[in-house]
C-alpha cells in the first residue's frame, strides 16, 4: 500500500509518500481501506518533534481520525463484515485479545492511539481492532465521518464528563474555527447553554454564529474577559473550554463566574501558562480541570448522539495523501475552518 511516512523529525518536507508493507490483522483485527483521514495538531507537532506522546517511535505514519470501508477481517471477527462503511475510535483502550493493539489501555501511561503511537490513516489501508470500529449510516459522506473521532470524543469528554456542562449554563470556547470547537459549539447548544465563541478573524466569528454562538469576539486586541463579562450582564461564564493555552490563559481564569470551570484539553501557543492571582483563584473558588482521555464507552454513546441529530462536521478543504504536507502547511497557517481531510 501507499503511505505518507517519516522517519525523522522535521518540517513537512520529511513527509514521503511510499511503498510499505499492507497490515495483516489478527484474529479480531479489521483492515479498513481508507477513505478519508482528517488532520489534527498532534500530526504536526509529533513531526516537528517538539511534542510526542509516550510509545510514539519513528518510522511514524500519522492520522488518528480514520473512515472507510472494511477491507479484511480476522478469522473471529463478529461485528463487521468485508464492504461495511465504518469509522475507526483511534484509542486503543479497552482493546480485546486476540487484536494486534491489545495492552495499549493505559489511560495515565501509555496510552496507544492510532495514527498517534501506531500506524494511522495517512495511508491506504490502516488496522483496527473489531471492538474500535463502528458502522456509518449509508446516508453519511464518509468526509463527514472521518471528521468526528478525535474533535467531537474531545469536546464530548471535555464538556460533559469532565466540565459537567449543563442545560442553562454559559460556555466560552476559543479558538472557534477550529474542528475541535466546532464541535463543542454544536454540542454545548444542543445541551441548552449559552455559548460565547472567540475566534482569529471576523469571518470566522459570523461562521461561528452560522453554526449557533450566541455572541462572537475577535480575540486578538480585544479584552477578552471584559467582553465575556459584559455579555453576561457581569456574571461571568460558567465553562471555558480551552485548547489554545497560554495565549487566552489567564483571560479565560478572569471570565469565569465564582465557581467557574476552565477546562482546558491543549496547549496550541506553548506549554507554560500563570494564574494572575493565587488569591483571586481560591476566593471565587475557580476550579481548573485538565481534561484527560475518553473512555472506551463514550466513543459508541457520542457517535450515536453525533448520527441521531443534525450536527455540522465542518469540512473546509480536502487533499490527495501525496499532498500531505500541503495540508499540514494550511493547519499551521490557522488558515481553515473546520477539519482538513486527506483523500487516500
Amino acid at each position: 500500500m501507499k503511505a505518507m511516512l517519516y522517519e525523522a523529525p522535521g518540517g513537512p518536507e520529511v513527509l514521503r509518500h511510499v511503498s510499505v508493507p499492507d497490515p495483516v490483522p489478527l484474529a479480531r483485527d479489521v483492515v479498513v481501506r481508507v477513505e478519508a483521514a482528517a488532520l489534527n495538531r498532534l500530526d504536526v507537532v509529533q513531526r516537528s518533534g517538539w511534542f510526542t506522546l509516550d510509545g510514539f517511535t519513528l518510522p511514524h505514519i500519522a492520522g488518528m481520525d480514520v473512515a472507510g470501508t472494511v477491507a479484511q477481517v480476522g478469522a473471529d471477527v463478529t461485528r463487521v463484515q468485508v464492504g461495511d462503511r465504518v469509522v475507526i475510535d483511534p484509542s486503543l483502550a479497552g482493546v480485546p485479545d486476540g487484536c494486534t493493539y491489545v495492552g495499549m489501555g493505559d489511560l495515565y501511561g501509555g496510552l496507544g492511539v492510532i495514527g498517534a503511537t501506531v500506524a494511522g490513516g495517512y495511508a491506504d489501508l490502516c488496522l483496527a481492532p473489531e471492538t474500535h470500529v463502528h458502522p456509518v449510516p449509508d446516508t453519511m459522506d464518509i468526509g463527514k465521518a472521518a471528521a468526528f473521532p478525535t474533535a467531537w470524543l474531545t469536546a464530548w469528554h471535555s464538556l460533559f464528563t469532565v466540565g459537567r456542562l449543563a442545560k442553562g449554563e454559559t460556555l466560552m470556547v476559543h479558538a472557534a474555527g477550529s474542528g475541535l470547537s466546532v464541535a463543542a459549539l454544536q454540542l454545548a447548544k444542543r445541551t441548552g447553554a449559552t455559548v460565547l465563541a472567540t475566534a482569529g478573524s471576523e469571518d470566522k466569528c459570523q461562521r461561528a454564529l452560522d453554526l449557533g454562538a450566541d455572541h462572537v469576539c475577535v480575540n486578538r486586541g480585544t479584552d477578552v474577559a471584559a467582553w465575556a463579562r459584559e455579555v453576561t450582564g457581569g456574571e461571568g461564564v460558567d465553562i471555558v473550554f480551552d485548547h489554545v493555552g497560554p495565549a487566552l490563559w489567564q483571560a479565560s481564569l478572569l471570565s469565569l463566574k465564582p465557581r467557574g470551570r476552565l477546562v482546558y484539553c491543549g496547549n496550541t501557543t506553548g506549554d507554560e501558562a500563570t494564574i494572575p492571582s493565587l488569591g483571586y483563584a481560591y476566593h471565587l473558588g475557580l476550579q481548573i480541570l485538565g481534561s484527560d482521555a475518553y473512555r472506551p464507552d463514550e466513543f459508541a454513546a457520542a457517535w450515536e448522539h453525533f448520527c441521531a441529530h443534525d450536527f455540522a462536521a465542518v469540512i473546509d478543504s480536502e487533499f490527495a495523501l501525496a499532498d500531505a504536507a500541503a495540508a499540514q502547511d494550511k493547519l499551521l497557517r490557522s488558515d481553515f475552518f473546520g477539519k482538513i481531510l486527506l483523500r487516500p
